[in-house]
């Protein structure tokens, strides 16, 4: 089991495991330094959507991140009202995100 990093705004511990974060850095290594921020944008993101799957994508603006300003979507899973854990994370210039929007911030 990972540890858990943020709680999601629906209330649930989520947890990032090693693996994931392996698999993470490896395709966004300049995601390195910034673990804090998937726990920051989980735990408070400007929205959040429905996956096609099941998952979840939080969604949070940095304007000074390592490559310039961009969004971070973390995605994730929450398997009961008790446990979940991040999938993947990344950042991009315009989030094209298909599902419906579950949740923004007041």
């Amino acid at each position: 089991m990972g540890k858990v990093i943020a709680v999601s705004v629906k209330g649930v511990p989520i947890r990032l495991t090693q693996e994931r974060w392996n698999h993470i850095f490896s395709r966004h290594p300049e995601l390195k330094h910034f673990k804090d921020w998937l726990a920051e944008t989980i735990q408070d993101p400007e929205r959040v959507y429905e996956g096609g799957r099941g998952e979840s994508l939080a969604v949070r603006y940095y304007p000074s991140s390592p490559v310039g300003a961009k969004f971070l979507i973390v995605v994730y899973k929450e398997v009961s009202h008790k446990d979940g854990f991040v999938i993947t994370a990344y950042f991009t210039n315009k989030p094209r995100i298909r599902g419906r929007e579950i949740w923004r911030k007041p």
